[in-house]
């Protein structure tokens, strides 16, 4: 017992150490900053977030109010993080008191008019995408001494993994962009108002809803899938409870530093199914449909020992996220079986290893790895390439290996160009996990990477149970996959499915398929993979409608998964004309803010005076009435296999003790997590005071 304390002790303190030496207040969306820095930065007097979760995707509806307290009018700009597979599909300025609703034009094209407006006095506003981590709205002017009200809604496909439902309100920035720093570093403080609200309409049942970082918020229910949680402040701040006392504390303003991150939970023992959501309107030949295959828990834990190079950044950009690496990293190899080895392979401008080879797994191993990483120095630039090839250069050709990967993938130092990353990984049999960090992370080199490699992308925030993520990855890794995956729908037309060509999937893990169909009736589908060299098929038969018209947004979630596909091609083959072209016809179609697109507000006349087609706002009219009588009418379950099932097991979930890759905690287990949720209390009470 003594020993064990002592090993406790040594992790707890190096634990404290780190929070106490890499605790960094971090960056945060809804920042308002004037262009001219000598001028006072608009104050956000309210911010108040709407989310639906239902059918497959989640609605998210942002409206803020900012005040210009300056004498004269001015041009600001407000940034937030790119939401993972969030398409922006609004946004509205308040002209005159009415909501103007912007248009979506060639990126060029659309900084034209926004400057003609501007120059010409009259309101306008202009929504970009900085590459891939963060969206930029410019609004001139906002007038002197008065308020700018505007909204941005974004759609994304629903995450549900080994039964957990998971949405994050993306607030905290990821520090990635050093160049930014000094431009947003204004106090992301809301002054009088802010709200959260979020329901949840689940066609299948419901057990509890969690938001790990937010306990001051309210959930409620009115049934097992129907689902709310709030979080409210007013007049300067929020009365919350203290996590270490129980007493009372005094109103803080709300702080747009920190993500909101919920969970929601499954009920235990439903089956696999295939879930079909679809949008078709009377007299048209096409729809859009998308595609939920949720199989059973048919994947058998794997016995033999293997060995795993993990590859850490340890680079400056990743300050503000390392204790959740090594916090996430130390229980990790707690999960490892006696039979397993493992390496630790560090990188910022150069990579090096902390491990002497291969470590075999023991309890004082694991202590005395945990602690060596845990004091390591974070700074520097982020060379990944180096890092990824020091890890693939150390694996043993006798023994299955997987290499964990953990960063943000913000390469900035020797390689950085996606296609080079790509090619590594064709050059070597080896699957990647990567925990893809924060909000500023290179999401699109990362997932590329793991599924180029037949691996996974899992994205971690600050905001998360680590507990949870690391259950979620676990699962996943010490289980066999499906592999080589081939997706076949006859007996009506299909076309343009995204993803083209799924390639592999893990316990617990769903396969979502965007597409369009023509004509109607009963279709049949077959899914083939490989499970250890085995082939294993599902099979089953459901009916696509003739017209249904309950969710127009499947046809913006369809044309953003097509658009990430071209521009992955893009990414690696480099830029052509034709790959470009379809990327802004799709998204002036469908009214979406790409790399190549962006979304102009200016007054309503103007629209008319210029000739311009008010596509965007007509769409966004009949989605808001279509969701409108969703709301109204009961929850819809979407299954379309109950008659022939694809599968006659239960789908996958975190219960059933070792065989689903848990198992009960031990009492080091549970001392330790009562030390870091100490810890972690304390280091929320001090970024929020």
């Amino acid at each position: 017992m003594k020993t064990l304390l002592k090993r406790l002790t040594a992790t707890a303190m190096a634990t404290l150490f780190l929070l106490v030496v890499s605790a960094t207040s971090a960056l945060a969306a809804g920042l308002l900053t004037p262009k001219d820095s000598s001028m006072a930065a608009p104050e956000i007097r309210s911010h108040h977030v709407e989310v639906t979760i239902e059918d497959g995707y989640a609605i998210t509806q942002v409206d803020q109010v900012f005040s210009n307290p300056n004498p004269t009018d001015l041009e600001a700009v407000y940034a937030f993080p790119v939401p993972e597979k969030g398409a922006v599909s609004e946004f509205t300025i308040w002209i005159d008191g009415q909501p103007v609703t912007g248009e979506v034009f060639e990126r060029q094209e659309a900084r034209r008019l926004y400057e003609e407006e501007k120059s010409a006095g009259r309101e306008a506003g202009i929504t970009e995408k900085q590459q891939h981590y963060r969206f930029e709205v410019s609004v001139s002017p906002v007038r002197a001494s008065s308020e700018t009200r505007i909204r941005l809604v974004y759609m994304q496909p629903a995450h549900i993994d080994t039964g957990i439902g998971r949405y994050v309100y993306p607030l905290e920035d990821g520090e990635t962009d050093d160049r930014a720093l000094a431009f947003w570093n204004n106090d992301p403080v809301v002054e009088e108002d802010f709200s959260f609200s979020l329901t949840l309409r689940s066609g299948y049942p419901v057990t509890a809803l969690r938001l790990p970082e937010h306990p001051q918020a309210v959930i409620s229910s009115q049934d097992e899938k129907e689902w709310q949680a709030e979080i409210a402040q007013s007049g300067g701040g929020v009365v919350g409870e203290d996590p270490l006392s129980g007493q009372g504390q005094e109103k803080q303003p709300m702080r747009l530093d920190r993500d909101i991150v919920v969970y929601w939970r499954l009920k235990e023992g439903l089956p696999g199914s295939v879930d079909l959501v679809s949008y078709r309107e009377p007299g048209k030949e096409r729809g859009t449909f998308m595609l939920t295959l949720t199989p059973g828990d048919d994947l058998a834990p794997i016995a033999e020992g293997r060995d795993w190079v993990f590859v850490l950044d340890m680079s400056g950009s990743m300050r503000g996220k390392y204790q959740t690496l090594v916090d996430g990293v130390q229980r990790a190899l707690g999960k490892l079986g006696t039979k397993d080895r493992f390496r630790f392979i560090r990188f910022n401008n150069s990579a090096s290893e902390l491990t002497p080879g291969w470590i075999s797994v023991t309890p004082e191993a694991i202590t005395r790895w945990s602690e060596r990483l845990a004091v390591s120095s974070v700074d520097g630039g982020t060379n990944l390439f180096a890092g990824l090839n020091r890890g693939l250069d150390s694996l043993d050709a006798d023994r299955t290996s997987a290499i964990v990967l953990v960063t943000d993938g913000e390469a900035n130092v020797g390689v950085t160009e996606k296609r080079e990353f790509i090619d590594l990984m064709k050059q070597h049999d080896v699957r990647l996990f990567t925990a893809v960090m924060g909000n500023g992370s290179n999401r699109p080199l990362l997932e590329a990477m793991a599924q180029v490699s037949n691996g996974l992308a899992v994205s971690v925030s600050n905001s998360d149970d680590i507990d949870g993520k690391l259950m979620e990855f676990t699962s996943k890794v010490s289980h066999e996959a499906l592999h080589d995956l081939a997706l076949q729908i006859r007996g009506i037309k299909v076309a343009d499915l995204t993803p083209a060509t799924p390639r592999s999937l893990y316990r617990g893990g769903q396969l979502v398929v965007l597409g369009h169909y023509f004509g109607d009736g009963t279709a049949d589908l077959s899914l083939a993979g490989k499970i250890s060299g085995q082939e294993k098929r599902y099979t089953t038969s459901f009916p696509f409608p003739a017209v249904e018209t309950s969710n127009p947004e499947i046809e913006r979630l369809w044309a953003y998964a097509k658009i990430r596909e071209l521009q992955d091609r893009i990414d690696y083959l480099g830029a052509d004309d034709d790959s470009r072209d379809a990327i802004v016809g799709l998204a002036v179609e469908h009214g979406l803010v790409t790399d190549h697109t962006s979304m102009v507000v200016m007054r309503e006349e103007q629209f008319a005076a210029r000739g311009i087609e008010r596509r965007n706002r007509d769409r966004r009219q009949m989605e808001q009435a279509a969701a409108s009588q969703r709301a109204s009418a009961p929850v819809q379950n979407r299954r379309v296999d109950a008659h022939a099932p694809i599968s006659s097991t239960p789908r996958a979930s975190h219960g059933g003790g070792a065989s689903h890759g848990g198992g009960a905690m031990g009492i080091e287990i549970i001392f330790l997590a009562a030390i870091l949720l100490l810890l972690h209390a304390r280091q929320r009470r001090a970024r929020n005071g």
